[in-house]
């Protein structure tokens, strides 16, 4: 390594002028006449040389003491741990310590350190020539994060700092220049940076996620509620404000036992961790009223205290649901339930039919072969009684269960109104009024007005009982509404848009709730046993269906009861028909049979043997069968055996319709009849389609069956 700076030290000592002369006039002290003493001069001269010797002795401590700062100097450029330069003003470099050399140029193999200038990255080189203009002004400039060409370590950022090195006037102004490597610094500055921006992102989604949650907690639709360790409401988000008609700003800081009790007694009685469902509960509004709840909790544990978080669930509506799915329930279990009775009903009322149809037509015989004064014809004509009104009673009980529509046509309920309590008030008791109330100009309806007139005589029937002994009041009232169909309310129990409105109400006993729960339900009766058979109500709500209304009930203990009938209407119906009975017709003889043979088909013995009779009696030859499959092949060995053929529907393994079907394949010119007590339009449907030509209604006259067996023969007659 090149030492200019000791060379430079050396040529400073030697050359160093002795200021102070030693011997001169002020030490000689000349005599006045100019004449020294050998003596003295020898004196003077070892005086001289001593003080020479001091100098020389102070000259060489002097050099000692140069020697050993430059050797300090050296050995501190030279160890220091920053990378020194001396660079001269053209920007050659003099001196550079090892550390210069590890920075810039760590491999023998790499450019030597010549200039400082290449060193420098061209777009810092601006910068660079102004510190040095900088320092040599000033006496020192330092520069930030310059680019520097490093070889092999690549480029390098570091700061640098230049120092003037002041010097003779004739030399050239030299710089001691410090590179300070800053590559350490930036890459923890870089580490910084990264965490402070991870640092920035994680308190970014930390709002976003406080934010989030003060959304998805103001928008829930469940009441959230906080309380800290003293259970003091700290949330309490718009649903419970709501929920229990609380501002949240008053419900804040105020205790949990204020709305919901049973919760805070449940935390105190139970050892809860983390979660917990607490199940329904009741909390209590600001305004004193109990709220059905679900309620479920959960802890955060906190240094500073527990804080829960209950979410409750509003079940009032859930509630509402459930009472209205139990009334529907309910409903569908009576619809059920009178459903099941129509089905027992329809599938009993064959042999009730049966049975009901031999007693009259045996007394239908036998009083054709009784005396008319005589003792037999009295009790006959009882018998004939009974029977007919055990026939209306299975008449009520098909009227119930039956699905077929009624014969409805237009007619004026105001005209069957007066024909029906025309025939009540002979029979009314004479405590009993019977006010009416007919709106005139009533539109007509579409209805059966041999049905109607048994909805009022039910309905009168009942409230006359409902009345008993006490003197009372019936009234009947006909109103319409012209509500258009747009309406949106709808009259509880009635119909939406136009309706006739008939009320039929007593100032009666009245009935309970329990009673009014099951007032419609088949066979469901309040009268004593012997009195009534449980059917009227059930026969008026089936008729009301039957005619696409409806029927309500009001009824209160003590004041009566009101039936409210809905009839619906259009302003376009048909002109109504007159129910006036007509004038009767000449009774005609019976008709008489010239031998036809007719074949009759019936699984029941005693109806049977009533038919061989009746017909016989008329001139007609019979055939009768109890089992259809044996009719069957009679007719198959002999198709010509029968010119008429008769048969039941409901027999056990092969019905009537089977039968009618096979006979029409065998012999499609004979004619037949279907009769049942249980005519469906499935049935009447699929009796026509196999072949029939007449039904026949059990139970029936005898005339009614005579007339029907007439006239069938009659038509197959004309069309041969």
């Amino acid at each position: 390594m090149k030492k200019p700076l000791r060379a430079k030290s050396r040529q400073a000592v030697q050359t160093t002028p002795v200021k102070t002369r030693l011997g001169g006039s002020q030490r000689w002290g000349m005599p006045a006449n100019g004449s020294v003493s050998t003596a003295r001069q020898v004196d003077d001269l070892r005086h001289y040389q001593s003080e020479l010797e001091i100098q020389n002795k102070a000259l060489r401590f002097s050099q000692s003491a140069a020697e050993g700062a430059y050797e300090r100097f050296v050995t501190l450029f030279s160890n220091v741990p920053l990378a020194l330069m001396v660079v001269d003003d053209g920007g050659q470099i003099l001196e550079n310590n090892a550390r210069a050399l590890a920075l810039l140029r760590p491999i023998e193999s790499d450019p030597p350190l010549t200039y400082f200038q290449p060193l420098v990255h061209a777009d810092d080189l601006n910068a660079l020539q102004t510190g040095f203009t900088t320092a040599r002004l000033e006496g020192a400039c330092e520069l930030n994060e310059l680019r520097f060409d490093g070889a092999s370590n690549g480029i390098i950022t570091g700061d640098l700092h230049i120092s003037r090195i002041d010097a003779n006037q004739d030399e050239r102004t030299t710089f001691i220049c410090a590179i300070i490597d800053q590559g350490p610094l930036l890459t923890q500055r870089s580490a910084l940076q990264a965490s402070a921006d991870t640092l920035q992102q994680r308190n970014t989604e930390l709002l976003q996620s406080k934010t989030h949650l003060a959304a998805i907690i103001n928008s829930s639709l469940d009441a959230i509620i906080c309380v800290d360790r003293q259970q003091r409401i700290i949330v309490f988000n718009p649903t419970a404000a709501t929920l229990f008609r609380c501002p949240a700003e008053q419900a804040l800081g105020r205790m949990l036992a204020d709305f919901l009790p049973d919760a805070v007694r449940a935390l105190s009685y139970s050892e809860i961790t983390s979660h917990a469902q607490l199940g329904e509960m009741s909390g209590i509004t600001t305004a004193g009223d109990a709220v059905p709840l679900d309620i479920s909790l959960s802890f955060e544990h906190h240094p500073d205290g527990d804080i829960v978080t209950i979410f409750a669930h509003d079940l009032t509506a859930q509630k509402k649901m459930e009472a209205h799915r139990q009334a529907l329930e309910s409903q569908l279990r009576e619809s059920q339930k009178m459903q099941a009775i129509g089905t027992m009903a329809g599938g009993i009322a064959h042999d009730f039919n049966n049975i009901i149809s031999a007693i009259l037509g045996n007394v239908e015989l036998a009083r054709e072969d009784a005396q008319l004064d005589s003792a037999v014809a009295t009790s006959l004509t009882e018998i004939d009684k009974a029977g007919r009104r055990a026939r209306d009673l299975v008449r009520q009980i098909l009227t119930f269960s039956r699905n077929e529509p009624p014969h409805r046509v237009s007619l004026q309920l105001a005209d069957v109104i007066m024909e029906t309590t025309r025939l009540l008030k002979v029979t009314l008791p004479p405590q009993v009024d019977l006010v009416m109330d007919i709106q005139p100009d009533t539109p007509p309806v579409m209805a059966d007005a041999t049905q109607i007139e048994q909805v009022l005589l039910n309905l009168c029937t009942n409230a006359i009982y409902a009345i008993g002994r006490c003197k009372g009041t019936i009234r009947v009232a006909l109103d319409y509404s012209k509500r258009s169909h747009q309406a949106t309310g709808e009259r509880r129990g009635g119909l939406r848009g136009q309706h006739i409105k008939l009320t039929v109400g007593d100032t009666g006993t009245g009935m309970s709730e329990t009673v009014l729960q099951r007032v419609f339900e088949p066979f469901f009766t309040t009268k004593p046993v012997g009195q009534g058979t449980g059917l009227g109500l059930s026969v008026v709500h089936g008729i009301m269906r039957a005619h696409q209304g409806s029927v309500s009930v009001k009824s209160v203990p003590g004041q009566g009861s009101v039936f409210t009938l809905y009839f619906p209407f259009s302003n376009d119906a048909a002109q109504p028909e007159s129910i006036m009975p007509a004038p009767a017709a000449p009774t005609a003889t019976a008709p008489n049979g010239t031998g036809q043979k007719v074949m009759y088909v019936d699984d029941d013995e005693a109806l049977v043997f009533l038919v061989r009779r009746l017909l016989t009696r008329r001139g007609y030859v019979v055939s009768t069968f109890t089992n259809p499959k044996l009719a069957l092949q009679a007719l198959r060995a002999d198709p010509a055996q029968a010119d008429l053929l008769v048969t039941d529907f409901n027999m056990p393994g092969y019905s009537g319709v089977d039968l009618i079907r096979d006979v029409t394949a065998l012999r499609p010119d004979l004619p037949m009849a279907l009769a049942s007590g249980y005519v469906t339009p499935e049935i009447e449907r699929d009796a026509l389609a196999a072949g029939a030509k007449a039904l026949i209604h059990k139970p029936n006259d005898i005339e009614e069956l005579c007339d029907t067996v007439q006239k069938l023969l009659g038509e197959s007659r004309v069309k041969r």
